[in-house]
């Protein structure tokens, strides 16, 4: 059995998927015009465990060379993501005007690492759709009286143009093989489930920094924290709502940071 320290009651999730475009729909008016989200480079590396963005215990300024060996100084063991320090984002195309970004505030992720064999790693992340936020400032009843939903927020999670959480209420992440690529990059690939289609997606990884033991917390031995991002179209999982007319991009890009905390065994 497995323990984790966690300095909230709230679960952290990590990772998945085009809801962002979802909020991005329901934001939306009958203005013309739409465009797919413009991919961002891989995460950036970080060569200062000082940078307040992107603190890292083993990293390089310089890219690095082609087939050198992953490297990590946290211990091989189950790590379970740190919830008070972990960002889930979504990034689509907006009216052709602006790349709209939507966050999940529930998400978890669990890495089994073995750092002898990277290949034998895994991943999974689980999300939960309803934690769904756009910051919408706007007058949501104003505009849609006859809506059964209270907000933005709960249309995007509830309704089948959407997340229809209710009848799929989890988005799911499972790794089916981490690929080492450099002496702190990772290429995940695995299959991601949303509204009950499952697809295979790539995920670019890199490791932010990593300890034997936690640097703050004494009852926490191994310690990681990485940067990801990943691409895949919203059609392939049955999402068209706006794409004709071509109001919400069809491309969604997807970008986690988080910390993990090794699990103890009792």
């Amino acid at each position: 059995m497995t323990k984790q320290r966690s300095m909230s009651d709230t679960l952290g999730r990590g990772l998945v998927t085009g809801c962002a475009l979802l909020a991005l729909a329901a934001c939306s008016d009958s203005t013309p015009g739409g465009e797919q989200a413009q991919t961002p480079a891989k995460p950036a590396q970080s060569n200062s465990s000082n940078a307040a963005s992107t603190p890292s215990a083993d990293s390089s300024a310089a890219a690095p060379e082609s087939g050198a060996a992953f490297t990590v100084d946290a211990p091989a063991g189950t790590y379970r993501l740190d919830p008070n320090h972990t960002s889930l984002a979504f990034t689509v195309r907006h009216l052709g005007l602006s790349n709209y970004i939507v966050r999940f505030a529930k998400h978890d992720v669990t890495i089994n690492l073995k750092p002898d064999n990277m290949g034998q790693s895994s991943v999974m992340v689980t999300v939960d759709p309803t934690s769904v936020s756009t910051l919408y400032s706007g007058d949501y009843k104003a505009t849609h009286p006859d809506s059964k939903f209270a907000g933005w927020n709960e249309d995007l999670a509830k309704s089948d143009k959407f997340f229809n959480a209710e009848e799929y209420p989890e988005i799911r992440f499972e790794s089916t093989e981490v690929k080492p690529v450099g002496k702190n990059e990772l290429e995940i690939t695995g299959d991601l489930t949303l509204l009950g289609k499952t697809r295979p997606i790539t995920l670019d990884a890199v490791l932010i920094g990593s300890a034997e033991k936690h640097p703050v917390y004494q009852d926490v031995q191994g310690a990681m924290g990485f940067s990801a991002i990943g691409e895949f179209k919203r059609s392939d999982f049955g999402m068209d709502y706006l794409l004709k007319p071509p109001l919400i991009g069809d491309n969604v890009v997807v970008n986690f940071e988080g910390e993990f905390q090794q699990q103890t065994e009792e």
